[in-house]
C-alpha cells in the first residue's frame, strides 16, 4: 500500500475531503500552473494515453479524476461515442464543463460529479477507463482500483498516467530537487492554496510507482499489466486489462 499523504496536515478531516477542498481552491489557475510546472510535457503524455485508448477501439470511456477535462476532451479523438469525465471537485468540473461547451462537445463528453472510489455505474459499463494524475489522490488506492475493475468491461483497457521517480543518475537527484524546492515555490507564488503544491510533490514522491504499482493492479484483478516510463521516468503510463 502507498503511504497516505494528506494536503492539510493540521486538519482532522479525511484525505478525500481535504483533496476535494484543495482542488476546489486551486481550480481557477490549475491549468496554467500545470503547464508551467511540467514544462508543457504533460500534453505529450496525454496524447500517448489517447493513442493507447484509440488503438483499443473503445466506444465508451470513463476518465476518472478528470479535473478540468483536458484528457476527457482529448479522448474525443479516439472516435468514442460516449466519454464521461468524473471528478470529486465541483470547482474543477465547472471549468471542464465550460471547455466542453466552448468546443461544442456536449453530445459526446459528459462531466459528472462523483467519487472514484464509489463509482455510480453498473458493472461492466465501459470499454476503457483512464486516470491522469489522479490515483495517488485516492484515499484507499486498492478500493479505487477494485471499483475501476468492476465497471470496466471484460477485455477492456485501463490506462493510468501518474508521476513516478527516475531511477538513474542524475535524473533522480534533479527530480528530488525539483519536487522538494522548485515545485512548492511555484505553488506558493501563484496559487491561492499555499500547501496544495507541496502536497502534490509529496504525494508524487510517496506513490508506489513501477513494478510496485503493477503488483497492486494485479492484486485488484487486472491482467496484462505493463508500465511505460516517460521522460527519464518522471511519469509513467500503466496499461492493464480485465
Amino acid at each position: 500500500m502507498s503511504k497516505n499523504i494528506n494536503p492539510y496536515k493540521d486538519s482532522s478531516q479525511g484525505k478525500k475531503v481535504q483533496v476535494t477542498q484543495m482542488f476546489d481552491t486551486i481550480s481557477k489557475n490549475y491549468d496554467g500552473l500545470n503547464r508551467v510546472i511540467s514544462f508543457g510535457i504533460d500534453v505529450k503524455w496525454r496524447k500517448k494515453v489517447v493513442a493507447l485508448v484509440r488503438k483499443a477501439d473503445s466506444d465508451t470511456i470513463l476518465d476518472i479524476a478528470t479535473g478540468t477535462g483536458d484528457l476527457a476532451i482529448a479522448l474525443v479523438k479516439t472516435g468514442a461515442s460516449r466519454i464521461v469525465g468524473l471528478d470529486i471537485s465541483t470547482g474543477m468540473l465547472e471549468i471542464g464543463k465550460q471547455k466542453v461547451r466552448q468546443k461544442q462537445l456536449g453530445n459526446t463528453v459528459e462531466m459528472v460529479l462523483g467519487d472514484g472510489e464509489n463509482l455510480p455505474f453498473e458493472n461492466d459499463s465501459f470499454d476503457a477507463v483512464t486516470v491522469a494524475f489522479g490515483v495517488r489522490n485516492f484515499e484507499n488506492l486498492e478500493k479505487g482500483l477494485t471499483e475501476i475493475n468492476r465497471i470496466l468491461k471484460p477485455g477492456g483497457i485501463f490506462v493510468v498516467l501518474e508521476t513516478s521517480v527516475p531511477v538513474k543518475f542524475p535524473f533522480r537527484q534533479g527530480y528530488r530537487l525539483y519536487c522538494n524546492y522548485l515545485l512548492p515555490a511555484i505553488g506558493r507564488l501563484f496559487s491561492k492554496d499555499k500547501v496544495a503544491y507541496r502536497y502534490l510533490s509529496e504525494s508524487a514522491a510517496a506513490f508506489p510507482y513501477g513494478e510496485t504499482f503493477n503488483n497492486i493492479l494485479r492484486k485488484t484483478g487486472f491482467i496484462d499489466v505493463e508500465n511505460k516510463p516517460q521522460t527519464f521516468g518522471v511519469a509513467t503510463i500503466y496499461v492493464a486489462s480485465k
